[in-house]
């Protein structure tokens, strides 16, 4: 079935909800968004430093392969305290911040922001 040159087709469109694991339906969806920005900001320094991934597995105290896959998004056999240990190799402090309970949600949540 082809289609005319001037028809138009709808295309169904689903807003996300900022948490790609959560509207995929995962159940630790808050905690790979989290790991996810420690990944990325893992990324981010290598890549400022211009170093190689064999250079920042040195500095990491892990093995090139395993720095290649973390930074392809393979990174669910990490804990977020592995995750900090690393930043921290690479030379950043990490805080933690534990904020007042709020009372519009009954659950916390974990977010990583760089500062």
């Amino acid at each position: 079935m082809s289609r005319s040159k001037g028809e138009v087709r709808e295309i169904e469109v689903f807003v996300g909800s900022g948490n790609v694991w959560a509207d995929l339906g995962y159940p630790d969806a808050d905690d790979m968004l989290a790991k996810a920005g420690l990944v990325m900001e893992i990324d981010r320094i290598i890549r400022a430093r211009r170093i190689t991934q064999a250079q920042a597995a040195v500095l990491m105290g892990i093995d090139q392969p395993k720095v290649s896959n973390l930074l392809r998004g393979r990174f669910r056999g990490y804990s977020m305290q592995r995750l900090m240990e690393f930043l921290t190799r690479l030379g950043r402090d990490v805080e933690i911040i534990i904020s007042r309970e709020r009372p519009t949600r009954r659950k916390g949540r974990i977010r990583v922001r760089v500062g």
